[in-house]
């Protein structure tokens, strides 16, 4: 199940870029910022996940 979730927000933080890239072209630069400070934070979560625990 935890494999699950981690692939789900991976998925999640692309299309936050993706979606970033997008809004970015249209103009509106403060709201593409904000997508990839979210994406960000998102892929910092899963690497944090993925540290081994002894």
């Amino acid at each position: 199940m935890g494999d699950t979730l981690l692939s789900i927000v991976m998925l999640a933080g692309f299309a936050l870029l993706a979606g970033a890239v997008m809004v970015f072209r249209h103009g509106d630069r403060r709201r593409a910022l904000l997508m990839i400070v979210g994406a960000l934070v998102m892929f910092a979560n899963v690497a944090i996940w993925m540290i081994p625990v002894k």
